[in-house]
């Protein structure tokens, strides 16, 4: 199960509706477009056609499942456009059941979407009152997104951007269960989604590619039919294939999607999206935009930046007491965390926090783990004026760090200028620490296909880490931390209760988020992190209470607190025990362990 803590109204959806997004629009007229787009407006209209009948049935009738199976198979052959058209109301009409805080007024909104109605036909723990009100709103939601299709015009640039995240969240969230967490549909409903693909591509641009590159539209197609036939042999959600499926299957489709993108010339992708568009998969060590992660005041940061970065990144006369620097407690040996429970502050006490890793730490859009920061450069600054770390106003610079001549002349060829304050140093930092990313490790060789090293053990362990064992519902693939796809402009938070020592006895009493709204939902509310590189920044949780990874996974097979028995009211965890055997246990482990990097190279995307 997910959480949300984005501000959001009852009527969301209405606000949303005259929301659009801004463009550099490419007109194509030759494409007939229109046919695609009747494809995605019949479909969202059927959906909400069964969520009329859903209502009608109740949801304890003898046809409640099928109709809204139904409606939901239906809602993911429109999705694609939809909700590339509506982010906002298409992520909450198909997100997850779990309320959702409002800031402006301090309510508390009830779940709602097709996670919620799927949870109440399932597990029939609902009133025929609170069925028809959920029943009432999502199906607003879809009359919201079938206006959209409406209104705006299908074009390439549309097409190809709503495409390739359509594949995406086949790879990272269909097959992981996170679009049905209850009747786990989502295997057979990747299926529909690539026939869906496929079924607009042949209305709109094949003649094109048949035209350019025949050979390129027969693999394409030979490719879709491969990877639906291969769910057919086999779509039950606790023994699917999920890694074969993606390194064999479904790679293929988003390398040919590329090659369909750039021989169509139809549209050429701009530096907007978190994609790069010409990765051939999304598991690239250049398959993310950083820009799109980065702030506008330091995107694109020179080859001197980044050095000056690097270097400032050990200094220790950063800190007001000359005993603190970056490398204190993010050491690049140990995954650039520190190994340590906590770490010290600058008076040798204990801080209040596990040392989280920076590497890929670029992807998000929330920092520290009570995400207290929406940036990395209000995180450092964040750094600096805590008087338990730097202790640095941010608006005064010391001279200190000149006593190093080599300063002078960095600062000058970075910036121009010898600082005034501390804002190009933290830039500077910023700058360096965008550089610590990396996708090679060895689960990344192999599921691009370049190598073929995993053992049956790390196979095993990422189909349970993406199926059974419910894992990537929240550490979304490939980045494996809570930026959720595919449009990644939330980091999510979990209430997972994390006990205070490792014998499982107590709560933490660490109320994390908590602090931003004073919300009992958000008591215990820790951002969710990369687990790359995991088996390197030991120990685990926000307050390090784990030694093991092993002890790790043990947390979350017993249904983490509640399942220890903590009576935790707004656990976002599932409160059910995973009833992972000991072998699975293990796999998962060495999956985990194949995140590992042997180093950790600069992004390529900061090379000048």
């Amino acid at each position: 199960m997910k959480t949300s803590i984005k501000s959001s109204a009852f009527s969301l959806f209405l606000i949303l509706a005259i929301s659009c997004k801004k463009e550099k629009e490419t007109t194509t007229d030759a494409i007939n477009w229109s046919s695609a787009q009747n494809y995605y407006l019949k479909n969202i209209q059927i959906s909400i056609d069964y969520l009329d009948s859903l209502k009608m049935e109740g949801f304890h009738g003898t046809k409640s499942k099928q109709y809204f199976t139904r409606a939901h198979e239906a809602f993911k052959k429109s999705e694609p456009y939809a909700s590339y058209l509506n982010p906002e109301v298409g992520h909450r009409a198909n997100g997850p059941a779990l309320p959702i805080y409002k800031d402006d007024n301090g309510k508390v909104l009830n779940p709602v979407g097709f996670q919620k109605i799927e949870e109440s036909i399932y597990e029939q723990e609902t009133s025929t009152t609170d069925f028809e009100q959920e029943l009432y709103v999502t199906t607003g939601m879809l009359y919201v997104l079938k206006k959209g299709i409406e209104k705006r015009e299908l074009n390439a640039q549309r097409f190809f951007i709503a495409t390739h995240q359509q594949l995406f969240r086949i790879v990272s969230l269909a097959i992981s269960g996170f679009d049905t967490p209850v009747s786990h549909l989502g295997i057979n409903e990747s299926k529909i989604s690539l026939e869906g693909l496929k079924t607009v591509y042949q209305n709109t641009i094949q003649p094109i590619i048949q035209n350019k590159n025949k050979s390129l539209d027969t693999d394409f197609l030979n490719s879709i039919s491969k990877a639906v036939k291969f769910i057919e042999q086999n779509d039950d959600f606790d023994t699917f294939d999920r890694f074969t499926f993606t390194r064999d299957y479904m790679n293929p489709i988003t390398r040919n999607w590329v090659d369909i993108r750039k021989t169509s010339n139809l549209w050429k992708p701009v530096n907007t999206e978190p994609f790069n568009f010409d990765a051939p998969t999304f598991f690239e060590n250049d398959a993310f935009n950083l820009n799109f992660f980065t702030p506008a005041t330091n995107r694109n940061p020179t080859d001197k930046q980044i050095a000056l970065g690097e270097k400032l990144f050990s200094d220790v006369k950063l800190s007001s007491n000359g005993t603190m620097a970056c490398i204190t407690c993010h050491i690049p040996n140990k995954g650039y965390a520190d190994g340590m429970k906590v770490n010290l502050d600058n008076n040798g006490k204990p801080l209040q926090r596990n040392t989280p890793t920076l590497i890929n730490t670029a992807f998000q859009q929330s920092f520290f783990l009570d995400g207290r920061a929406s940036s990395l450069i209000d995180q450092i600054s964040l750094v600096f004026t805590n008087n338990r770390e730097f202790n640095t106003n941010v608006h005064e610079f010391s001279d200190t760090i000149l006593k190093d001549s080599t300063y002078v002349n960095l600062f000058k060829d970075a910036y121009g200028r010898i600082p005034k304050n501390n804002k190009d140093v933290i830039k500077a930092i910023s700058s360096y620490i965008s550089t610590l990313n990396s996708f090679n490790s060895k689960f990344d060789k192999n599921i691009r296909g370049e190598e073929n090293t995993f053992t049956n053990e790390e196979k095993q362990g990422y189909n349970l880490f993406m199926g059974k064992a419910l894992c990537a519902t929240c550490h979304f693939i490939p980045l494996t931390n809570g930026t959720v796809p595919p449009f990644f402009n939330e980091t999510e938070k979990e209430v997972i209760g994390v006990p205070k020592t490792s014998d499982n006895k107590e709560l933490d009493n660490d109320l994390g988020f908590y602090w931003k709204y004073k919300e009992d939902l958000h008591k215990g509310m820790f951002k969710t992190p990369t687990i790359r590189n995991v088996e390197k920044t030991l120990p685990y949780m926000h307050n390090g209470v784990y030694q093991t990874l092993e002890e790790v996974v043990d947390f979350y097979n017993k249904g983490g607190g509640n399942g220890l028995g903590f009576g935790i009211e707004h656990q976002t965890l599932p409160f059910d025990a995973l009833n992972l055997s000991a072998e699975e246990q293990k796999n998962i482990v060495a999956f985990m362990k194949t995140l590992t990097e042997s180093h950790t190279p600069k992004n390529p995307q900061h090379k000048q």
